[in-house]
């Protein structure tokens, strides 16, 4: 689990093609702060566990499902990647829910730029914007963000400077692709109102005890 605050800016320094997938060789520095191997690493949002360590850089494993959701399908050596290690048990809390499963890419529509901050609006794929609410959360190339507004299938996030100098959006052009990940809660409640027609009725509400007098 990861909270979508991130930690550093890598770069990725090898890509080795073998059975699995990939295998990504990233150069860093905060990351590295005992790692270990077995470890999970969000790079760019997407959960990887890493197989390999040296003294600046980590090698970590990407399987064939996360390179067709998640723009390392298309990653290149010299790319900057946002990462972020898991969670540990005991750690303080920040963002959101962050699971490292991509659901998909999101196409850059457009930036607006505010003095230091910005506007950064994605198109995001239909089968997931139901998943998508004004206020609401999703993480973004791994980073926790809040939405602003919602149009459509076009989605508004407002990011304030700490996020532009901290992560690798501010790299990113219109037309370039980044990873979504949709909020974790609102999978579930989709999920719990379609378990049956009559799944979440008022009188099974009541029978919960809510609502009575």
């Amino acid at each position: 689990m990861f909270t979508g605050l991130i930690e550093e800016i890598g770069e990725i320094v090898g890509i080795i093609p073998n059975p699995e997938g990939k295998i990504f060789s990233i150069s860093c520095r905060i990351t590295m702060e005992n790692l270990k191997i077995g470890d999970s690493v969000a790079v760019d949002g997407v959960c990887l566990t890493v197989v390999d360590l040296s003294e600046n850089r980590f090698s970590a494993q990407a399987v064939h499902e996360s390179l067709e959701r998640s723009t390392l399908g298309i990653a290149k050596t010299g790319n900057r990647v946002n990462l972020e290690r898991a969670m540990p048990a005991n750690g303080r809390f920040g963002g959101h829910f962050v699971q490292g499963h991509i659901d998909g890419i999101a196409e850059i529509i457009s930036w607006k730029f505010q003095s230091e901050s910005a506007v950064l609006t994605i198109k995001i794929p239909d089968e997931f914007i139901r998943f998508i609410a004004e206020k609401g959360s999703i993480a973004v190339n791994g980073i926790s963000l809040t939405i602003a507004k919602k149009e459509g299938l076009m989605v508004s996030i407002a990011l304030i400077p700490t996020t532009l100098k901290t992560t690798n959006l501010s790299l990113k052009n219109v037309r370039d692709f980044v990873n979504i990940e949709v909020d974790l809660m609102a999978k579930y409640v989709e999920n719990f109102l379609h378990q049956g027609k009559d799944a979440l009725t008022s009188e099974k509400i009541k029978g919960w005890g809510f609502g009575r007098n």
